[in-house]
């Protein structure tokens, strides 16, 4: 996997409903690279730091690969990397393949992958329609947030080296399908709920998510 774009924003407030809101949704990408630090990404605007940033979501990265996919939807887009909200656009990620608490080494950062991205409504006022957010989840190119264990520089043409992989532990696409799923085994939710390096939160919403369903909680 390759850094082919690194993207910030600055805080932008817009008309949505007849309110005005902020949003930092808006990335663009920056030639010169952008430093990963423990709870978000140097220069970066996060107005809503509840859902965003953090140490479990320190950054957002996505795949570079899909973009031709949405194109195809959305084609009248003015399109630029950092569309889908995201610091990192990477050649070549697959979240199929991607496993929770994987840590790489990227540029000068160390990485640890926490969890999939949530679309939410202000990923809906970003591509124009809210439509997209039902399209978003019924893929597996949901993106990930990592943990940054290693400050760092990183930057356009960087590759993420694998250097430490767990075993038995969910996919990120894995992790991302069940959260919108009805039909989940009781081996599933113990091995999601019982995977350490998962975001607190995530697991938070998991957990609500089955007990909706009245599923059985490990």
């Amino acid at each position: 996997m390759k850094v082919v774009s690194t993207n910030i924003g600055k805080a932008k407030e817009i008309a949505y409903l007849g309110k005005k809101i902020k949003t930092g949704i808006y990335k663009y990408p920056v030639s010169e690279g952008v430093l990963l630090e423990e709870s978000d990404v140097k220069g970066d605007d996060v107005v809503d730091r509840i859902d965003h940033a953090g140490i479990d979501k320190a950054c957002y990265l996505y795949s570079a690969d899909v973009y031709n996919y949405w194109k195809e939807y959305y084609p009248n887009l003015d399109w630029n990397y950092g569309m889908f909200g995201e610091n990192l656009t990477i050649e070549g990620l697959d979240e199929t393949n991607i496993l929770i608490g994987t840590q790489y080494k990227i540029g000068g950062a160390i990485i640890e992958v926490s969890q999939p991205r949530q679309p939410c409504f202000k990923f809906g006022i970003r591509m124009e329609t809210q439509r997209i957010i039902k399209q978003f989840i019924n893929t597996t190119y949901s993106g990930f947030y990592v943990r940054v264990l290693q400050n760092g520089k990183v930057q356009p043409g960087d590759c993420l080296e694998t250097i430490k992989e767990l075993k038995d532990v969910p996919t990120i696409a894995e992790a991302f399908a069940y959260l919108y799923q009805s039909n989940v085994e009781q081996s599933t939710i113990s091995k999601l709920l019982n995977c350490n390096t998962l975001a607190k939160s995530y697991k938070k919403d998991l957990k609500r998510h089955f007990e909706v369903l009245g599923l059985f909680l490990p």
